[in-house]
């Protein structure tokens, strides 16, 4: 992979290139972030290199992009931002790299890195691992120098916990794809309690997993595409294997993800979340190019996470005849007063199983968005006030299209409830589905005033 981050891979028009035509109705939501191999040249792929920590466009990569490394910088954001991304960032070795002109001071060495990223626009690095990766001393002043010189810049940090108290963003780092549902909901709930300090952001990238984000404020950081099929080798795409959720084939998850986030923005840590402490146990039997982690064919993977979280609310309440496969249920009223409720798949064998079952949620303002992801045989939505059903009106709009329409006529409302059927959820989130995804669904709810 890293013999194909360069110009070609991004600008190019031929077979697997073209990066940057990706994700055309959320482009203007997203930084391209390039990963692992930008700022080395592009005949050195190994892991460990003299160059890494260099954070400068390599011109062997990118030979387009001439001048100084600040104008080298400059020229690939502008002609990234005109396909109509945010903006872009890149991969960031956490040393100094061995290449690098003297400095005085480690100080001096990043201060110049900086002001490079911010009088170039390139806004977004992502910290990861290296020399310095667990030091927290080296980590936390990188930070403090960013915010100096270059306030418009979000340094994401990963590696330990406790650093999501001073990172504007925390990974929660690389997954196998065949189990990541479970582990990524673990590795959320092992930072919620956490706060932030100072300045400090504090929110979860939780990577490619956009219904956890939105069930739970955090951001996205995408990284299935739509290149299907086996690699340019020939071989089977380990990292995402034509199996379980076959996540090249869900391309829409990411879409209505990134579009709620429209309506609600991801939220830092601040110690608000209930967590579950029913632990659902899930599985998956390994075969062959299955995960880029080694494991032998006929292994079994098991991991654990809490069966619901729920951050700025109760825990929703679940009601099913099988307690044994009830799905993950995740939940979050972010700052701006909307909630997103959301039910993901069991990782069971080697199937993905998302059984739909009664939710109850607790609510509060009427009048506030509804984002409800996944599957259910219903969702009850419990409302502090009586609900007069002669005074509303109450649309619904599936999150990856751009039309909504109205609903208040399919739904129960008694009581101080409105009760969502299940196959409301299903018929309108997947209303605007691109043919041939397998997306589960997602939608959006609005009550409004006659």
């Amino acid at each position: 992979m890293r013999a194909v981050v360069n110009e070609r891979s991004l600008f190019g028009t031929g077979d697997k290139e073209g990066w940057v035509e990706f994700f055309p109705k959320i482009r203007a939501d997203l930084y391209f972030v390039m990963d692992d191999s930008w700022d080395i040249p592009q005949d050195i792929n190994t892991k460990t290199n003299k160059y890494l920590g260099l954070v400068e466009l390599d011109t062997t990569r990118f030979p387009s992009f001439t001048g100084t490394p600040t104008e080298r910088l400059a020229k690939l954001n502008k002609k990234v931002k005109s396909y109509g991304w945010k903006g872009v960032g890149g991969w960031i070795c956490a040393q100094e790299s061995e290449v690098a002109e003297n400095h005085d001071s480690i100080d001096a060495y990043w201060t110049e890195r900086l002001k490079a990223a911010h009088e170039s626009g390139f806004d977004y690095w992502k910290v990861d691992w290296g020399i310095q990766s667990r030091n927290d001393k080296w980590r936390r002043n990188l930070t403090r120098l960013g915010r100096t010189h270059a306030p418009n810049l979000c340094i994401e940090h990963a590696m330990k916990n406790e650093y999501v108290e001073f990172s504007d963003v925390f990974r929660t780092y690389d997954v196998e794809n065949i189990i990541a549902t479970p582990v990524t909901i673990q590795r959320i709930a092992s930072l919620l309690p956490y706060d932030t300090e100072g300045e400090a952001k504090g929110i979860i990238n939780c990577e490619d997993e956009p219904f956890l984000a939105v069930g739970l404020g955090c951001a996205i950081g995408v990284m299935r595409h739509p290149y299907n099929g086996k690699l340019p080798n020939g071989k089977q795409d380990h990292a995402f294997p034509p199996v379980g959720r076959n996540y090249k084939n869900r391309l829409d998850e990411v879409v209505r993800g990134v579009r709620w986030h429209r309506i609600a923005e991801p939220f830092g840590v601040a110690n608000d979340a209930c967590i579950d402490t029913i632990l659902l146990d899930d599985y998956w039997e390994v075969q062959a190019d299955e995960t880029w982690v080694k494991r032998n064919i006929g292994d079994v993977v098991h991991e654990s996470a809490p069966a619901r979280i729920s951050r700025n609310m109760p825990l929703p309440e679940i009601t099913a005849n099988r307690t044994d496969e009830v799905p993950y249920v995740m939940a979050s009223r972010y700052p701006n007063g909307a909630t997103a409720i959301v039910t993901t798949e069991r990782t069971l064998g080697r199937k993905c199983v998302l059984n739909p079952v009664i939710v109850t949620a607790e609510m509060e303002d009427l009048y506030k968005p509804v984002g409800i992801f996944g599957k259910y045989e219903q969702l009850i939505l419990n409302f502090t006030e009586k609900i007069d059903p002669t005074a509303i009106k109450v649309f619904g709009q599936d999150l990856a299209g751009d039309r909504a329409i109205e609903i208040t006529e399919r739904l129960i409302i008694e009581g101080n409830r409105i009760i969502v059927p299940g196959n409301l959820v299903e018929t309108v989130g997947l209303m605007d589905a691109t043919i041939g995804d397998e997306s589960l669904p997602g939608m959006v709810l609005q009550v409004f005033k006659k």
